[in-house]
């Protein structure tokens, strides 16, 4: 498709946003007929109708390696979807001319998909007879945006647009996603592949994918091929370079960046089953007795032991070969739930320790020993906050300069941000107490006693660590930069809600990522408060039922938040009545 130049062609994204600004009001009106998830940041509709959408409507775009096939997907889904709304909206159909066309029109189509890349778009839909609608990008990846923006504000049979709408569009934070663990359980391609795309529909850009852990070590490493040759849980079970390649293209294909992570040195006791002599306590039993301390934080045993030679060789290689496979600017390195007793199982360390050594100092030499590595291959690195923030093994910050660092924090909601922030680290927010999804779940050991309980005994948490379940409405209301300075908030550079796997796999993957996730996205875009500065939750429940009920429609398998009674009668199932004043 050939770009179509146009008045709007020629002008910057600022001057048309000043003429859109200019020309509506700056309120943000909320129960429109027809919503937008996550919210825009301006959405407006002065005066709802629909318009028809020709049947030979096209979208005109400036070509681009990812940026076409997204056209054409978003082209096909546009004129096939014929999405049905659960109330049939309540305006009328123009009679204007049908709309024929989308134009995109970009400032510049160069910019990569990396971290802080401009997002912004600008939108209209004509109401006046005008037979084309509007988007205005800064980059592809804003354009992307606008094109999901687009494709929900169709609906019906036949196709049909809102007409006469405006919206100015950008995300708070810069990164927004999901973590996936495919260690527990594996999880196959076309699973991947399908969460990225419900990510792209939700305008989150950053898959993190938590590759390998203690139980398997699915990615295979070109130059350790023994590391998933014998680590993986078969050979049905691994991710090729050619798998790695495809799901890094679908995700530039769809905004979505692809953030690796190898978590060393703890969690690694899937790598003793090519080089047991570079892992202690691999393969023990993970709880040896009532008086001893657990070996692992949960059953799968094994860490890199920092005093051995072999660990750097075999590190290192696994370091320049995942990095040649994802070009992401960032790389997560993990160094969480570092486990003293573990460590303290091997002679050598015993040894080390007996000499007046420390764990720490240990876990500074791994870390002195890999950080240079990933820096060099020009990566910028993400920690866990357990690196500085543990109580028992952790480093000295100052080996970790924020230049180079990002700090993921997980632990002690709020209070464990301020730490960060307060010391001058850029922090991705992945509290336990709000953006953990496998959380109020159980606990997955067998012969748990915590189950054997008198009828009437209060269950708690159900034996779940980070229970109860968190809801759509609890990260729907989480503010991650709470207690945060307007400086200190500036180095929050965003969240991403976590699906560990040791009870999930792809049969539960998408119930148990949406639409929480969904509430998520749109808190990290556009915030969870009204124009008022109330919190908009009870607004966001009708808004997110339909969206749900969309994303299931298109393959997503979206668990519901209320019955479809509530759907249906919107308001009466808040507990305030929708009519009270």
């Amino acid at each position: 498709m050939k770009e179509e130049k146009t008045f709007f062609s020629f002008l910057p994204l600022f001057l048309i946003s000043l003429l859109f600004f200019i020309v509506i009001s700056q309120t943000t009106a909320t129960n429109y007929p027809i919503n937008v998830w996550p919210k825009p940041t301006t959405f407006n509709w002065p005066n709802p109708k629909s318009i028809s959408l020709s049947p030979n409507f096209t979208i005109s775009h400036p070509p681009h390696r990812y940026l076409t096939p997204a056209v054409y997907r978003y082209l096909h889904l546009i004129l096939s979807e014929h999405h049905r709304t659960i109330i049939t909206p309540a305006i009328n159909l123009t009679s204007s001319t049908p709309l024929h066309s989308l134009i995109i029109s970009i400032s510049d189509v160069t910019s990569p998909l990396a971290h802080g890349v401009n997002e912004s778009y600008a939108l209209s839909t004509p109401s006046d007879g005008s037979p084309s609608a509007y988007i205005t990008a800064e980059t592809v990846w804003g354009a992307m945006r606008g094109l999901e923006t687009f494709s929900q504000l169709v609906y019906g049979n036949p196709t049909r647009a809102a007409a006469g709408v405006y919206i100015h569009d950008l995300p708070i934070f810069a990164h927004r996603g999901v973590m996936l663990d495919t260690s527990r359980n594996f999880y196959g391609v076309d699973d991947l592949l399908r969460l990225i795309k419900a990510m792209s529909m939700n305008k989150l850009n950053v898959f993190h994918w938590h590759i390998t852990d203690s139980q398997s070590f699915p990615l295979v490493i070109p130059s350790e091929p023994e590391l998933a040759g014998k680590g993986a849980y078969g050979n049905e079970m691994m991710y090729s370079p050619a798998d790695v390649q495809k799901i890094v293209e679908f995700g530039l294909e769809h905004g979505v960046r692809v953030l690796p992570e190898i978590d060393m040195p703890a969690h690694t006791g899937s790598w003793a089953e090519a080089y047991p002599e570079i892992i202690t306590c691999a393969n023990m039993f993970w709880w040896p007795a009532a008086s001893s301390p657990a070996l692992a934080a949960e059953p799968g045993t094994g860490q890199l032991n920092p005093l051995s030679p072999k660990t750097y060789e075999v590190a290192k290689n696994v370091i320049h070969d995942t990095i040649a496979m994802f070009p992401d600017s960032l790389f997560h390195g993990g160094a969480d739930e570092i486990n003293s007793a573990c460590w303290n199982t091997d002679p050598s360390i015993q040894k080390f320790v007996a000499s007046n050594g420390t764990l720490s100092q240990l876990l500074e030499l791994f870390i002195n020993n890999t950080l240079p590595e990933i820096l060099s291959l020009n990566r910028t690195v993400v920690y866990w906050e357990d690196v500085i923030l543990s109580a028992n093994v952790k480093v000295n910050p100052s080996l970790l300069s924020p230049e180079n660092v990002i700090m993921q924090t997980w632990n002690n909601g709020p209070n464990n941000t301020k730490q960060l922030v307060t010391s001058g680290y850029r922090v991705i927010v992945s509290s336990a107490d709000y953006y953990y999804l496998d959380c109020g779940h159980g606990s997955f050991v067998g012969n748990d006693s915590r189950y054997d309980q008198p009828p009437g005994t209060d269950q708690g948490n159900g034996g779940s660590w980070c229970g109860p379940f968190k809801t759509w409405e609890t990260i729907y209301n989480y503010d991650i930069t709470y207690g945060l300075t307007d400086e200190e908030a500036q180095l929050v550079i965003g969240g991403e809600v976590a699906l560990w796997s040791e009870q999930a796999d792809s049969t539960v993957m998408d119930s148990r990522i949406w639409p929480r996730a969904s509430a998520m996205a749109e808190t990290l875009w556009s915030g969870n408060r009204d124009e008022t500065g109330m919190k908009r939750y009870a607004e966001a429940t009708d808004r997110l039922n339909e969206w749900r009920y969309r994303m299931v429609a298109r393959g997503i398998g979206a668990e519901p938040i209320q019955p479809l009674w509530c759907v249906k009668n919107p308001g009466m199932c808040n507990t305030v009545h929708p009519f009270t004043s």
